[in-house]
């Protein structure tokens, strides 16, 4: 938060006053239904994007929408074992990924090892590759390009899925 200062007139010449740094919109804070929440607090994102730029902006979007970020994989290993340490809600998967796995294989491997499921947001979505990916048991394809808006969206949706079937 930063604080600015206020010149005003009379006996109080200083006040100071709270500024958020930017204008944000808050989605689940203030959403009364808690989607997006668990009872133990914000839902966990695993976000497993070799773009640094892509994966900072979903970081920033999730975050904002008041959910909680168990870490950012820019590989498949690496999201296996971000994923064994800190058991997310869900992953936020890209298709391609560095190194020679790819987000369809760390997705096959979250869901088979620790039943983590994912949202695809990928511009990788062709017929073929839905088909090799349908084990893993995505709940929402994102292509991209895609707005911060509708991955949140589509996360949202995809977190009330999971709870669902889960209660």
């Amino acid at each position: 938060m930063i604080f600015r200062k206020a010149i005003i007139s009379g006996p109080h010449a200083i006040r100071q006053s709270a500024v958020p740094p930017h204008p944000s919109i808050l989605f689940s804070c203030s959403d009364p239904s808690g989607v997006g929440q668990t009872s133990a607090g914000p839902a966990r994102i695993l976000i497993v994007e070799d773009d640094f730029l892509v994966a900072s902006d979903m970081e920033m979007a999730l975050t904002e929408a008041g959910m909680e970020i168990a870490g950012v994989a820019s590989s498949a290993e690496k999201a296996l074992e971000l994923a064994e340490a800190e058991r997310p809600a869900l992953a936020v998967m890209d298709i391609r990924l560095a190194g020679k796995r790819d987000g369809i294989d760390a997705a096959l491997d979250l869901f088979g090892t620790l039943g983590i499921r994912c949202v695809f947001a990928t511009a990788h979505h062709d017929t073929a590759t839905r088909a090799r990916a349908e084990a893993a048991h995505p709940l929402a394809w994102v292509s991209k390009p895609y707005t911060m808006a509708t991955l949140i969206e589509a996360v949202r949706d995809a977190l009330k899925e999971a709870q669902g079937k889960q209660g």
